[in-house]
């Protein structure tokens, strides 16, 4: 079994990524999350990765750990409401996490996390990546605007980069 995660992984490359969302697709997300943030104070990224790190694999970390890794590593958890959030798919094992600053974390269940997550596995397993990304992206955001929507005249400052990361 070990063997097979190695090599799934190991198949996949950044390439396999850019087939599976193509040019376009990363401008319209690159396009909605910055969009999404006109409109509350909080930031999000995404992140599409073909498969993980040797150094992952051999750990057996999933999909989780290496997205709470990434949220590091891509600064989210820098901002000044800690109210960042990583969108991580892994086309691997077609597999989406979301991450969550300790600003909205805390006012967000786990259970609406699950369910958001739930709900977008469909998408990823029928290899409608952008379909579920932007579902994501659109969860996040009416997540985000319930609690952090900026007041009238306020501008976000946009921390973050838009872009999706590809890896």
């Amino acid at each position: 079994m070990k063997l097979a995660r190695l090599v799934r992984h190991r198949w996949h490359d950044h390439t396999d990524a850019r087939r599976a969302l193509g040019d376009a697709a990363f401008e319209r997300l690159q396009q909605r999350v910055a969009a999404s943030e006109r409109r509350h104070s909080g930031e999000i990224r995404v992140c599409v990765e073909a498969g993980l790190p040797l150094s992952h694999l051999w750990q057996d970390h999933g999909a989780r750990e290496r997205a709470v890794v990434l949220f590091g590593q891509l600064g989210v958890w820098d901002t000044e409401y800690n109210n960042g959030v990583l969108i991580y798919l892994l086309l691997a094992e077609h597999a989406i996490e979301i991450v969550a600053d300790r600003g909205l974390a805390r006012r967000v269940p786990a259970t609406t996390w699950e369910t958001l997550i739930g709900g977008m596995r469909e998408a990823f397993r029928a290899g409608r990546f952008e379909e579920g990304l932007a579902q994501a992206i659109d969860a996040v955001d009416a997540l985000l605007l319930q609690h952090f929507a900026l007041a009238e005249g306020e501008v976000n400052p946009n921390e973050l980069p838009d872009r999706v990361e590809l890896r």
